[in-house]
């Protein structure tokens, strides 16, 4: 059982993904300070509260607290912009790259993969060349 956990591990997926999410939990704390710290600071100057997510207004008792919304959707605005720049852009820029590329369909997954390919990066099954 831990060498296969150990295999699952050290596939390049597995590390990848890994990677990926420590870089977006980090991403997500910075952004989340940049918006908390420098963002919302620089709004009150102009609504005059001193903590901008506790702007609130009350109807019938009920408490909506409108600043925690939008400095959440502020966040929300941030991290999206990151992820697109970051991600989402060199992985097009990567497919337009290979796009002049021959593909197939894998035998095994029906991924598509390179002619050339001897392994299938989806599903790792060994291809015949021919």
């Amino acid at each position: 059982m831990l060498k296969g956990i150990k295999e699952f591990i050290s596939r390049s997926d597995a590390i990848t993904v890994a990677a990926g999410l420590l870089m977006a939990l980090a991403a997500f704390t910075l952004i989340q300070a940049v918006v908390g710290y420098l963002i919302a600071p620089l709004i009150t100057v102009f609504i005059g509260d001193p903590v901008f997510a506790v702007n609130s207004f009350t109807i019938q008792g009920s408490e909506f607290r409108y600043g925690a919304v939008i400095e959440a959707a502020i966040a929300f605005a941030l991290i999206s912009a990151a992820v697109y720049f970051v991600l989402v852009v060199p992985y097009r820029h990567r497919q337009d790259k290979d796009g002049g590329a021959e593909r197939r369909a894998c035998p095994e997954c029906t991924g598509s993969i390179s002619v050339a390919a001897k392994r299938c990066p989806h599903c790792t099954a060994i291809l015949s060349t021919g």
